[in-house]
């Protein structure tokens, strides 16, 4: 799928679960959302890794669940970077990436093309 498309879905995603978590998680407009899921993007490919190499002791020690804190942390972090993007606390932060996660998978098997065959 094309990053273009990707980020289109992301963007749905997020105004729709911030939609959901109103008025706990706000996005202003839709150019906000824009700008939130490419922020995301950015930092789930450079942030991200890094944070799961510093904590992988901590994150094999609870088998993978540490790895809801740092996307609670991107998110977090996200929010401070984009205005008009508002997160009430860390914990919705961590709801609203669960969340966002499961919905977003939604939307990109929904946007997948259906013509191209699938690898194996």
């Amino acid at each position: 799928m094309s990053f273009l498309l990707r980020l289109l879905t992301s963007t749905l995603a997020i105004i729709v679960v911030a939609y959901l978590f109103h008025p706990h998680v706000r996005v202003d407009d839709a150019v906000t959302a824009i700008i939130v899921a490419a922020v995301l993007a950015l930092l789930n490919a450079i942030v991200r890794p890094l944070l799961i190499i510093f904590t992988l002791p901590i994150t094999v020690f609870t088998m993978g669940l540490f790895l809801l804190v740092i996307n609670a942390l991107i998110i977090t972090l996200a929010e401070r970077l984009v205005p008009g993007f508002y997160v009430e606390s860390f914990g919705w932060a961590l709801f609203f990436s669960i969340i966002l996660s499961i919905v977003t998978g939604i939307f990109n098997a929904l946007a997948k093309d259906k013509r191209q065959p699938r690898q194996q």
